[in-house]
């Protein structure tokens, strides 16, 4: 990794405040985008230097990047009020923030792209790979692919160097609120399981994903490509669901609700969505049947890329944090 100046937007959200405190932990300088009025102190007792802006004013943005050798952008929208925050957000906030990058003379910028971007496996036993054609998921997936794109242009301008990343399903310390959710459902007994529970997704713990991204930003060969990010193999559902109540201590005895129930959900998913809506429950109990697997063998190939945490030692410290934060 180079010596320069690190900013990173997306802070204090939890892949962006992980992602700054190990760059704090290995001396790197990081510059931070805060919204005004937000509570960014974690980041400031980090020893980073913190800049009000809003991706989606690019006035505030014209100063923000000076001096800046890296961009880190992790900041997107998954679950909004409705529709038309995806593109706003997570395809004109990117331009705005590349855009500013690049007249900044930034050297590398990193995005922090989305499963969703490419869609779901066609067959289970075929895992998604980098080489693949997109078919991008509802809004998000379109939004997160349309932000792709945008990317791959700057790259192609020779104006700066640029690398996509594709996580997965997070979890992890300060994990979002719908995976505390889950293991909240899991304690409490009999959470729900859409169709067999066999269904493969693929999971990315924080530090695999903060890994990567150290690995992208110091290595050239990196530049104008795509890498899957997530952890070492796929799991099915019902090894989540059981690594999570082997943890909390609890037997795992699930609700199996038929497929077809799921795919309910969907296509109501489908309609709020075409109206310009959203609604989280519907889009999450919408996919629980699918497959979200992908192949990491480029970054390991490429990059050396090797996920430190499977899936038994990043719930153990997942449910660790959420006890320590008394979530659980």
């Amino acid at each position: 990794m180079g010596k320069g100046l690190i900013f990173v937007t997306g802070a204090p959200g939890w892949l962006g405040t992980r992602l700054v405190e190990i760059l704090r932990e290995n001396k790197k300088s990081v510059r931070c985008l805060v919204l005004k009025n937000s509570d960014y102190s974690k980041l400031k007792d980090l020893g980073a230097d913190t800049i009000e802006g809003d991706l989606l004013q690019p006035e505030t943005l014209n100063n923000a990047l000076n001096g800046v050798e890296t961009v880190f952008h992790c900041a997107g929208i998954i679950h909004p009020k409705n529709v038309k925050e995806f593109y706003k957000i997570n395809v004109d906030g990117t331009k705005n923030i590349l855009e500013a990058g690049i007249k900044a003379n930034a050297k590398k910028f990193v995005h922090i792209s989305s499963n969703s971007a490419q869609g779901n496996n066609v067959e289970r036993a075929i895992l998604m790979k980098e080489d693949q054609q997109e078919h991008p998921a509802k809004n998000y997936g379109k939004s997160k692919y349309k932000a792709e794109q945008i990317v791959k242009e700057a790259q192609k301008s020779g104006k700066i160097n640029t690398v996509i990343l594709r996580p997965c399903w997070f979890y992890g310390i300060r994990q979002p609120d719908r995976m505390t959710k889950l293991m909240k459902m899991i304690k409490n007994g009999h959470p729900i399981i859409f169709g067999d529970g066999k269904n493969l997704r693929s999971m990315t713990y924080i530090d695999n994903l903060v890994d990567l991204m150290m690995l992208v930003e110091a290595n050239d060969k990196a530049n104008g490509q795509t890498y899957w990010a997530a952890d070492e193999r796929p799991y099915e559902t019902l090894e989540i669901y059981q690594e999570i109540a082997n943890e909390l201590g609890v037997k795992l005895n699930p609700r199996f609700i038929p497929k077809i129930v799921s795919q309910m959900f969907e296509l109501a998913d489908d309609v709020f969505q075409g109206v310009g809506m959203y609604n989280i429950n519907f889009h999450v109990a919408g996919e629980m049947t699918k497959d979200i697997a992908c192949d990491i063998s480029k970054a390991k190939n490429e990059l050396g890329y090797k996920p430190r945490v499977d899936i038994k030692k990043g719930i153990k410290r997942s449910v660790e944090w959420c006890r320590q934060n008394n979530l659980l």
